[in-house]
């Protein structure tokens, strides 16, 4: 189309050079013109005058008001007959011409003839321009806001503006009189207003309701499959097949081996087929009428309403009629505070009863009652309370146990903190606020010795081993190590050339405590070394062999826990990093393990592989004391919130049983060396004793039955019993309190 397009127009550009430009212009306007399409007729006149062309183009680019032109417009309006070419003063009365038309907004001829000519302007368009008569391309029509025109036609001739003279108030009244206003844009490459015809504002319409601009075209319409999978003689490519269309897949082969072997084995099974026969679920099929749901009822009976009494007769008894004070008083009270909602009247018959005044509104009530007061249904659950209690044996069956207060060992004048008996089982010693330590015989409750010590007894441990005589004290900052020199004189003499056989190293390493000898005065005394540390001390434990002694230090950081070696008098601090205020530790009986209580965990250490073997978690806020099972595999705890914790080792790190017998904060626990019993003493002022047997068969749970709360203490200062020691050959318990005493029961 555009090479018929550039011939004919050298043909035309051939015939205008030819022929004479005024028989031209005269023909042009003959309306029978038939040669050229109405969208080319513009072209022709490029090669004429200059007014007569650009005037024609202004016409044609839809620029009826364009008067800014100044010398490009002919008088074809005024002179059509004339010929001949123009002078230049006739050019300017045209300008002059022009311009009031314009000014005076009235349409010449020329418009008329144009605007006659537009309406089939883009009939036979082949172009893929968005304005064709407009050629400034993609650059920005902001780049002409300064200039009178706004672009160049194909000739390259400028495209005027039109003169926008109008205000405000003069497109308001356009905007009232036009009724086509609201379909009127302005087209951004001319400048001029162009009206949408309705195809045109059904398309935008349809453009913002989201549907597509065809109105013919149907998003709905089935699918059409080009590459189906049915075989067809003549392909839809003519590409050759692929290699792997004609040679087996390797891939395949082996997924195909894989799915064989899997249905050998029986991994896979193959489908059966449905049965296509609906299946129907009876819901009342296996209903026992003597179960629990067999016997729910689906209907909730309403709550009935008490029966009438005397006092709501018509003809009451005279003592429940009300007096003139009961009715004054009745009446001066709330109404939700009466015991009777009504006053009791008597008539003289039932037919002489007046209606009740309240009865539509007492029975509106109870209807709400009955269908807005929520109701659950209440399964009534017969069981015995005896079978809820589980099945222990009795404690007569559990004996030997202490049942009862033996004897009272007074002497102390402030609460007693701590005990500790002899391995034999002959000696108890016993320290206490009151800043002594008291020796006394057991049989008979009598004090055969005591030390003043200047402090504080916070702690008192009895050297286990029966070869050695020895006790060890905590006060305040150090640990003093005594030879009480009770019972057998062989052993608390080769006691004495224990401690005097050790040589000191020329060298002393640095330790975290100092050991010094005691002097002559303090020896007479019994007492043999000072272990100081410098801070507070609040326990003492020995390990079983004898030698080794454990502290703990109120203080923070590291080295709350020391280990002191009493043959060769050397201290040291076991761990590199603290857990928390550690409240108590000791030995286990038979294996190199150091547990250590702190105020929420109990931790299990391995002392020769120096590493943390467990971790108990009591669930107890604040963890008070602190014993292990003679066999070692069981630990108890005892707590500030009066909870009692036991710990099979070999079970889990979490309790196995947790007693909550006492209803004050426990302040000590302890096992029995030989027996299955185990005691508690708590602020309460009472001492429980347990049963607590451990089966060597690791399949059976240990059995914990309590079996005595013995009591004897009085609270003072609200403390109860401070500390439990049993007896190490006999089923004797040994309690000290906060009343300065203490008692031996049996």
């Amino acid at each position: 189309m555009e090479l018929l397009v550039g011939a004919w127009r050298g043909e035309r550009q051939l015939f205008l050079q030819c022929s004479a430009p005024h028989a031209w212009r005269g023909s042009c306007h003959q309306p029978s013109v038939s040669l050229q399409p109405s969208l080319l007729c513009t072209s022709p006149l490029s090669h004429s005058t200059g007014s007569d062309s650009d005037s024609e183009e202004s016409v044609f680019s839809g620029l009826e008001d364009s008067g800014s032109d100044s010398s490009e417009d002919d008088d074809e309006g005024d002179e059509e007959g004339k010929d001949g070419a123009l002078s230049d003063e006739g050019h300017s009365g045209m300008e002059k011409t022009i311009e009031e038309q314009v000014q005076d907004g009235s349409p010449g001829p020329r418009t008329a003839v144009a605007s006659a000519r537009t309406g089939d302007e883009y009939a036979e368009d082949s172009s893929d321009e968005e304005d064709i008569r407009n050629t400034v391309g993609n650059v920005p029509l902001e780049w002409y806001a300064d200039f009178p025109h706004v672009g160049y036609d194909l000739d390259g001739r400028r495209i005027y503006k039109p003169l926008r003279t109008r205000d405000e108030l003069d497109q308001f009244l356009d905007k009232m009189d036009d009724p086509d206003y609201w379909r009127t844009v302005q087209d951004p490459m001319t400048g001029q207003d162009l009206r949408l015809t309705d195809e045109q504002v059904a398309l935008v319409r349809r453009l913002q309701s989201g549907q597509f601009g065809d109105m013919g075209f149907n998003p709905y319409e089935p699918a059409v499959d080009f590459f189906s999978g049915d075989v067809m003689i003549h392909p839809v490519t003519n590409r050759p097949a692929d290699k792997r269309s004609f040679i087996p897949s390797l891939v395949e082969k082996e997924k195909v081996s894989r799915m064989v072997h899997a249905i050998k084995m029986g991994w896979i099974q193959p489908r059966r087929p449905r049965d296509p026969t609906p299946s129907f679920y009876d819901l009342w099929a296996q209903e026992d009428p003597n179960a629990v749901l067999g016997r729910h009822k689906m209907h909730v009976p309403a709550p009935k309403l008490a029966l009438p009494g005397h006092a709501e007769s018509y003809n009451p008894p005279p003592e429940y009629l009300l007096s003139e004070e009961e009715h004054l008083a009745w009446e001066q009270q709330e109404p939700g505070e009466r015991k009777l909602s009504f006053l009791p009247r008597k008539f003289p018959s039932l037919r002489a009863v007046p209606a009740y005044g309240r009865f539509i509104q007492e029975r509106f009530e109870r209807c709400l009652d009955l269908y807005l007061c929520p109701r659950q249904r209440k399964m009534r659950v017969n069981v015995d309370p005896e079978d809820l209690i589980p099945k222990l044996p009795r404690p007569r069956d559990l004996q030997p146990f202490p049942t009862c207060q033996a004897l009272v060992y007074r002497g102390h004048s402030d609460l007693v903190r701590c005990l500790s008996v002899s391995p034999g089982g002959q000696w108890l010693v016993s320290g206490s606020d009151d800043g002594s330590l008291r020796f006394w015989e057991v049989a008979t409750a009598r004090c055969v010795r005591t030390v003043p010590v200047g402090g504080v007894v916070k702690s008192v441990a009895w050297n286990p081993s029966p070869a050695v005589c020895l006790v060890a004290a905590a006060v305040e900052d150090s640990v003093l190590v005594l030879n009480p020199a009770l019972g057998d004189r062989l052993v608390a003499d080769s006691t004495d050339q224990l401690l005097s056989a050790f040589v000191p190293p020329e060298e002393p390493p640095l330790q975290p405590a100092r050991w010094l000898e005691a002097s002559e005065e303090e020896r007479q005394v019994g007492l043999r070394l000072r272990v100081c540390h410098g801070k507070p001390v609040t326990q003492v434990t020995w390990h079983g062999r004898g030698d080794y002694l454990a502290v703990v230090l109120a203080t923070q950081g590291h080295t709350q826990v020391l280990i002191h070696q009493l043959s060769r008098r050397r201290s040291q601090s076991p761990f590199r990093r603290s857990h928390g205020q550690v409240q108590r530790v000791a030995f286990h009986p038979a294996r190199p393990f150091l547990l250590v209580a702190s105020q929420r965990s109990v931790r299990l250490y391995h002392l020769l592989r120096q590493e943390l073997t467990k971790k108990l978690m009591p669930n107890c806020k604040w963890v008070s004391s602190l014993a292990v099972h003679p066999a070692g595999d069981n630990v108890i705890c005892g707590s500030y919130d009066s909870k009692l914790v036991w710990f099979d080792l070999d079970l889990s790190t979490k309790p196995y049983r947790m007693l909550r017998h006492h209803k004050k904060a426990l302040r000590a626990v302890a096992f029995h060396p030989r027996y299955p019993l185990f005691a508690s003493g708590s602020d309460d002022g009472s001492v429980i004793v347990c049963h607590g047997m451990v089966y060597n068969d690791l399949l059976q749970n240990p059995l914990l039955v309590p079996v005595k709360v013995l009591k004897g203490h009085a609270l003072t200062r609200d403390l109860g019993v401070l500390d439990v020691v049993f007896h190490p050959t006999q089923p004797w318990v040994f309690s000290s309190g906060a009343d300065g005493t203490i008692r031996l029961f049996t």
